[in-house]
Protein backbone atom coordinates (compact mmCIF):
# COMPACT_ATOMS: atom_id res chain seq x y z
CA UNK A 1 0.00 0.00 0.00
CA UNK A 2 3.03 2.28 0.32
CA UNK A 3 3.29 5.62 -1.45
CA UNK A 4 5.94 6.11 -4.11
CA UNK A 5 6.28 9.79 -5.00
CA UNK A 6 4.84 13.26 -4.93
CA UNK A 7 3.58 13.12 -8.49
CA UNK A 8 1.96 16.49 -9.18
CA UNK A 9 0.68 19.68 -7.58
CA UNK A 10 -2.26 21.88 -8.52
CA UNK A 11 -2.63 25.55 -7.58
CA UNK A 12 -5.33 28.20 -7.80
CA UNK A 13 -4.33 31.77 -8.59
CA UNK A 14 -5.60 35.18 -9.56
CA UNK A 15 -2.36 35.74 -11.48
CA UNK A 16 -2.25 33.09 -14.22
CA UNK A 17 -0.07 35.13 -16.57
CA UNK A 18 2.42 35.89 -13.79
CA UNK A 19 2.51 32.20 -12.83
CA UNK A 20 3.11 31.21 -16.45
CA UNK A 21 6.13 33.50 -16.67
CA UNK A 22 7.43 32.47 -13.24
CA UNK A 23 7.18 28.70 -13.81
CA UNK A 24 8.42 28.80 -17.39
CA UNK A 25 11.03 31.55 -17.63
CA UNK A 26 12.32 31.57 -14.05
CA UNK A 27 11.97 28.01 -12.71
CA UNK A 28 12.60 26.52 -16.15
CA UNK A 29 9.52 24.30 -16.39
CA UNK A 30 8.10 23.56 -19.83
CA UNK A 31 4.73 25.14 -20.58
CA UNK A 32 2.73 22.37 -22.30
CA UNK A 33 -0.85 23.58 -22.19
CA UNK A 34 -2.27 27.06 -21.85
CA UNK A 35 -5.94 27.91 -22.06
CA UNK A 36 -7.82 30.96 -20.86
CA UNK A 37 -8.12 29.53 -17.36
CA UNK A 38 -5.37 26.90 -16.97
CA UNK A 39 -1.64 26.45 -17.50
CA UNK A 40 0.18 23.13 -17.06
CA UNK A 41 3.89 22.44 -16.94
CA UNK A 42 6.32 19.57 -17.41
CA UNK A 43 9.53 18.94 -15.47
CA UNK A 44 10.58 15.67 -17.07
CA UNK A 45 9.09 12.86 -19.18
CA UNK A 46 5.69 12.99 -17.41
CA UNK A 47 2.93 14.82 -19.27
CA UNK A 48 2.42 17.27 -16.43
CA UNK A 49 3.77 18.00 -12.97
CA UNK A 50 2.33 21.42 -12.12
CA UNK A 51 -1.19 22.62 -12.94
CA UNK A 52 -2.20 26.24 -12.30
CA UNK A 53 -5.88 27.19 -12.51
CA UNK A 54 -7.20 30.73 -12.61
CA UNK A 55 -9.47 31.44 -9.63
CA UNK A 56 -10.65 34.23 -7.37
CA UNK A 57 -8.19 33.28 -4.60
CA UNK A 58 -4.56 32.30 -4.07
CA UNK A 59 -4.60 28.77 -2.66
CA UNK A 60 -3.36 25.22 -3.16
CA UNK A 61 -5.67 23.15 -5.34
CA UNK A 62 -4.52 19.55 -4.87
CA UNK A 63 -1.52 17.36 -4.13
CA UNK A 64 -1.10 14.18 -6.19
CA UNK A 65 0.55 11.21 -4.48
CA UNK A 66 1.56 8.22 -6.60
CA UNK A 67 1.10 4.53 -5.80
CA UNK A 68 2.40 1.56 -7.76
CA UNK A 69 -0.69 0.24 -9.54
CA UNK A 70 -4.43 -0.40 -9.38
CA UNK A 71 -4.04 -2.96 -6.58
CA UNK A 72 -2.12 -0.46 -4.45
CA UNK A 73 -4.81 2.17 -5.07
CA UNK A 74 -7.52 -0.27 -4.01
CA UNK A 75 -5.51 -1.01 -0.86
CA UNK A 76 -5.39 2.69 -0.12
CA UNK A 77 -9.14 2.96 -0.54
CA UNK A 78 -9.67 -0.03 1.76
CA UNK A 79 -7.37 1.50 4.37
CA UNK A 80 -9.31 4.77 4.31
CA UNK A 81 -12.53 2.82 4.79
CA UNK A 82 -11.03 0.99 7.80
CA UNK A 83 -10.15 4.32 9.38
CA UNK A 84 -13.60 5.73 8.51
CA UNK A 85 -12.06 8.52 6.42
CA UNK A 86 -14.44 9.79 3.69
CA UNK A 87 -13.05 9.66 0.15
CA UNK A 88 -14.31 9.67 -3.42
CA UNK A 89 -13.33 7.76 -6.54
CA UNK A 90 -12.15 10.11 -9.27
CA UNK A 91 -14.22 10.20 -12.43
CA UNK A 92 -12.87 9.13 -15.80
CA UNK A 93 -12.92 12.76 -16.87
CA UNK A 94 -10.85 13.81 -13.85
CA UNK A 95 -8.33 11.00 -14.45
CA UNK A 96 -7.96 12.17 -18.06
CA UNK A 97 -7.50 15.75 -16.89
CA UNK A 98 -4.73 14.63 -14.52
CA UNK A 99 -3.20 12.32 -17.18
CA UNK A 100 -3.40 9.26 -14.90
CA UNK A 101 -5.16 5.89 -15.13
CA UNK A 102 -7.16 6.17 -11.91
CA UNK A 103 -7.32 8.13 -8.65
CA UNK A 104 -9.13 8.63 -5.37
CA UNK A 105 -9.65 11.95 -3.58
CA UNK A 106 -9.58 12.69 0.16
CA UNK A 107 -9.21 15.78 2.37
CA UNK A 108 -6.78 15.94 5.28
CA UNK A 109 -8.01 17.26 8.67
CA UNK A 110 -7.16 20.84 7.63
CA UNK A 111 -9.09 20.56 4.36
CA UNK A 112 -6.19 20.08 1.94
CA UNK A 113 -7.21 18.05 -1.11
CA UNK A 114 -5.06 14.93 -1.59
CA UNK A 115 -5.27 12.77 -4.71
CA UNK A 116 -3.84 9.25 -4.73
CA UNK A 117 -3.26 7.92 -8.24
CA UNK A 118 -1.47 5.38 -10.37
CA UNK A 119 -0.43 5.25 -14.01
CA UNK A 120 0.87 8.74 -14.76
CA UNK A 121 1.11 9.27 -18.53
CA UNK A 122 4.51 9.72 -20.16
CA UNK A 123 5.05 12.24 -22.96
CA UNK A 124 6.34 11.10 -26.34
CA UNK A 125 8.57 14.14 -26.94
CA UNK A 126 11.65 15.14 -24.90
CA UNK A 127 11.41 17.68 -22.07
CA UNK A 128 12.27 21.21 -23.23
CA UNK A 129 13.02 23.57 -20.33
CA UNK A 130 11.67 27.09 -20.36
CA UNK A 131 15.19 28.47 -19.89
CA UNK A 132 18.65 26.95 -20.11
CA UNK A 133 18.90 24.49 -17.20
CA UNK A 134 20.33 20.99 -16.94
CA UNK A 135 16.96 19.59 -15.83
CA UNK A 136 15.09 18.60 -12.68
CA UNK A 137 15.97 15.67 -10.43
CA UNK A 138 12.71 13.70 -10.44
CA UNK A 139 12.16 10.09 -11.56
CA UNK A 140 11.70 7.70 -8.64
CA UNK A 141 12.18 10.63 -6.23
CA UNK A 142 9.09 12.46 -7.52
CA UNK A 143 8.74 16.12 -8.42
CA UNK A 144 10.28 17.43 -5.18
CA UNK A 145 8.68 18.14 -1.84
CA UNK A 146 5.96 20.24 -0.27
CA UNK A 147 5.97 21.83 3.19
CA UNK A 148 2.67 22.78 4.78
CA UNK A 149 1.81 25.20 7.58
CA UNK A 150 -0.57 23.94 10.23
CA UNK A 151 -2.09 25.78 13.15
CA UNK A 152 -1.57 22.73 15.36
CA UNK A 153 0.48 19.79 14.09
CA UNK A 154 -1.03 17.28 16.51
CA UNK A 155 -4.33 17.45 14.61
CA UNK A 156 -2.75 16.19 11.39
CA UNK A 157 0.29 14.13 12.45
CA UNK A 158 -1.77 11.06 13.27
CA UNK A 159 -3.60 11.27 9.93
CA UNK A 160 -0.43 11.45 7.84
CA UNK A 161 1.54 8.89 9.85
CA UNK A 162 -1.03 6.30 10.88
CA UNK A 163 -3.68 6.56 8.17
CA UNK A 164 -1.68 7.53 5.08
CA UNK A 165 1.55 5.85 6.28
CA UNK A 166 4.05 8.62 5.57
CA UNK A 167 7.37 7.70 7.23
CA UNK A 168 9.07 10.10 9.63
CA UNK A 169 12.63 11.08 8.66
CA UNK A 170 13.45 13.57 11.41
CA UNK A 171 12.10 16.62 13.18
CA UNK A 172 13.11 19.81 14.96
CA UNK A 173 11.51 21.87 17.70
CA UNK A 174 13.41 25.16 17.16
CA UNK A 175 12.83 27.84 15.84
CA UNK A 176 9.36 26.27 15.32
CA UNK A 177 8.18 22.63 15.33
CA UNK A 178 8.76 20.85 12.02
CA UNK A 179 8.33 17.17 11.05
CA UNK A 180 9.74 15.66 7.85
CA UNK A 181 8.37 12.57 6.07
CA UNK A 182 9.62 10.41 3.24
CA UNK A 183 7.90 8.06 0.80
CA UNK A 184 11.01 7.14 -1.23
CA UNK A 185 14.78 7.71 -0.86
CA UNK A 186 14.37 11.51 -1.04
CA UNK A 187 14.93 12.72 2.53
CA UNK A 188 11.43 14.22 2.61
CA UNK A 189 8.57 14.59 0.17
CA UNK A 190 6.31 16.15 2.80
CA UNK A 191 6.92 18.29 5.86
CA UNK A 192 4.52 19.74 8.43
CA UNK A 193 5.41 22.91 10.33
CA UNK A 194 3.47 24.39 13.23
CA UNK A 195 3.21 28.12 12.66
CA UNK A 196 -0.29 29.07 13.81
CA UNK A 197 -1.89 29.06 10.35
CA UNK A 198 -3.13 26.58 7.76
CA UNK A 199 -1.67 27.02 4.28
CA UNK A 200 1.16 25.86 2.05
CA UNK A 201 4.60 26.97 3.26
CA UNK A 202 6.64 26.09 0.17
CA UNK A 203 7.28 23.58 -2.57
CA UNK A 204 10.77 22.48 -3.59
CA UNK A 205 12.22 21.54 -6.95
CA UNK A 206 15.72 20.10 -7.25
CA UNK A 207 18.08 20.74 -10.15
CA UNK A 208 20.79 18.47 -11.57
CA UNK A 209 23.44 21.19 -11.63
CA UNK A 210 24.57 23.47 -8.80
CA UNK A 211 25.14 26.14 -11.45
CA UNK A 212 21.41 26.03 -12.29
CA UNK A 213 20.73 27.16 -8.73
CA UNK A 214 23.41 29.86 -8.79
CA UNK A 215 22.19 31.21 -12.12
CA UNK A 216 18.63 31.18 -10.78
CA UNK A 217 19.86 33.17 -7.78
CA UNK A 218 21.33 35.74 -10.15
CA UNK A 219 17.98 36.01 -11.93
CA UNK A 220 16.09 36.36 -8.65
CA UNK A 221 18.37 39.16 -7.48
CA UNK A 222 17.20 41.38 -10.32
CA UNK A 223 14.18 41.87 -8.04
CA UNK A 224 15.46 41.65 -4.45
CA UNK A 225 11.92 41.64 -3.04
CA UNK A 226 11.43 38.31 -4.80
CA UNK A 227 13.96 36.51 -2.56
CA UNK A 228 12.27 35.12 0.55
CA UNK A 229 15.19 33.06 1.88
CA UNK A 230 18.82 33.68 0.99
CA UNK A 231 21.21 31.01 -0.28
CA UNK A 232 22.04 28.39 2.35
CA UNK A 233 22.34 24.67 3.07
CA UNK A 234 19.81 22.60 5.01
CA UNK A 235 20.82 20.37 7.89
CA UNK A 236 18.33 17.60 7.08
CA UNK A 237 18.33 16.88 3.36
CA UNK A 238 21.66 18.75 2.76
CA UNK A 239 20.09 20.70 -0.12
CA UNK A 240 21.80 23.96 -1.03
CA UNK A 241 19.04 26.33 -2.07
CA UNK A 242 17.29 29.66 -1.98
CA UNK A 243 13.59 30.51 -1.90
CA UNK A 244 11.54 33.01 -3.87
CA UNK A 245 8.01 34.32 -3.45
CA UNK A 246 5.81 32.98 -6.23
CA UNK A 247 2.82 34.85 -7.68
CA UNK A 248 0.48 33.17 -5.16
CA UNK A 249 2.42 34.57 -2.20
CA UNK A 250 4.00 31.37 -0.88
CA UNK A 251 7.52 30.15 -1.62
CA UNK A 252 9.31 27.89 -4.06
CA UNK A 253 12.64 26.43 -2.97
CA UNK A 254 15.17 26.07 -5.77
CA UNK A 255 17.87 23.60 -4.75
CA UNK A 256 20.59 21.09 -5.51
CA UNK A 257 22.40 18.21 -3.81
CA UNK A 258 19.74 16.49 -1.70
CA UNK A 259 20.72 13.35 0.18
CA UNK A 260 18.93 10.05 -0.29
CA UNK A 261 18.20 7.70 2.60
CA UNK A 262 17.81 3.94 2.97
CA UNK A 263 14.47 3.18 4.59
CA UNK A 264 15.79 -0.19 5.81
CA UNK A 265 18.41 1.41 8.04
CA UNK A 266 17.16 4.96 8.62
CA UNK A 267 16.08 5.88 12.16
CA UNK A 268 14.11 9.09 12.87
CA UNK A 269 15.74 11.57 15.26
CA UNK A 270 15.44 15.10 16.57
CA UNK A 271 17.57 17.70 14.80
CA UNK A 272 18.64 19.94 17.68
CA UNK A 273 20.89 22.10 15.54
CA UNK A 274 18.17 23.89 13.56
CA UNK A 275 16.96 23.88 9.96
CA UNK A 276 20.16 25.01 8.21
CA UNK A 277 23.90 24.45 8.46
CA UNK A 278 24.53 27.97 7.18
CA UNK A 279 22.77 30.80 5.35
CA UNK A 280 19.02 30.69 4.66
CA UNK A 281 18.15 34.00 6.26
CA UNK A 282 14.37 34.03 6.34
CA UNK A 283 13.57 37.59 5.39
CA UNK A 284 9.99 37.58 6.65
CA UNK A 285 11.01 36.73 10.22
CA UNK A 286 11.13 39.25 13.05
CA UNK A 287 14.61 40.46 14.01
CA UNK A 288 14.40 38.31 17.13
CA UNK A 289 13.57 35.13 15.17
CA UNK A 290 16.29 35.90 12.60
CA UNK A 291 18.81 36.17 15.43
CA UNK A 292 17.61 32.89 16.94
CA UNK A 293 18.02 31.12 13.58
CA UNK A 294 21.46 32.68 13.07
CA UNK A 295 22.61 31.53 16.50
CA UNK A 296 21.45 27.99 15.67
CA UNK A 297 23.67 28.04 12.56
CA UNK A 298 26.62 29.34 14.58
CA UNK A 299 26.00 26.67 17.22
CA UNK A 300 25.92 23.99 14.50
CA UNK A 301 29.23 25.24 13.11
CA UNK A 302 30.87 25.30 16.52
CA UNK A 303 29.70 21.73 17.14
CA UNK A 304 31.26 20.53 13.88
CA UNK A 305 28.05 20.09 11.89
CA UNK A 306 29.49 19.67 8.40
CA UNK A 307 28.31 17.19 5.81
CA UNK A 308 29.81 15.87 2.56
CA UNK A 309 28.35 17.33 -0.61
CA UNK A 310 25.82 14.95 -2.15
CA UNK A 311 26.75 14.35 -5.80
CA UNK A 312 25.76 11.94 -8.56
CA UNK A 313 27.93 10.31 -11.20
CA UNK A 314 28.85 12.68 -13.99
CA UNK A 315 28.24 15.76 -11.83
CA UNK A 316 31.65 16.11 -10.19
CA UNK A 317 35.39 15.85 -10.71
CA UNK A 318 37.71 14.55 -7.99
CA UNK A 319 40.26 17.13 -6.84
CA UNK A 320 43.85 16.24 -5.97
CA UNK A 321 45.09 16.99 -2.47
CA UNK A 322 45.15 15.54 1.01
CA UNK A 323 43.60 16.89 4.19
CA UNK A 324 44.65 14.86 7.25
CA UNK A 325 42.15 16.66 9.45
CA UNK A 326 39.23 15.86 7.12
CA UNK A 327 40.39 12.26 6.74
CA UNK A 328 40.38 11.90 10.54
CA UNK A 329 36.89 13.41 10.69
CA UNK A 330 35.64 10.82 8.20
CA UNK A 331 37.24 8.04 10.22
CA UNK A 332 35.48 9.26 13.37
CA UNK A 333 32.13 9.28 11.55
CA UNK A 334 32.73 5.74 10.29
CA UNK A 335 33.45 4.50 13.82
CA UNK A 336 30.44 6.27 15.37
Amino acid sequence: MSLQTLGYIGLRTKNLEDWTAYANRFLGMQLVDKSRGTASFRMDDKKQRLVVNEADAEAPGFYGWEVADAAALDAYAANLERHKVPFARGSRALADERHVKDLIVVNDPAGNRLEFFHGAATASDPFKPGRSISGFRTGTLGMGHVVMHFERIAEVMKFYEEVLEFKLSDYWLRPFPGYFFHVNPRHHSLALVETGKNMVHHMMVELFSFDDVGQGYDLAQTDKDKIAVTLGRHSGDYVTSFYTWNPSGFMVEYGWGGQVIDDNTWKPFERKYGPSLWGHERRWMTPEKKEEARLLCIEAAENGQRQPVQVIDGNYNRMPGVCPWWDSMKEQKAVS
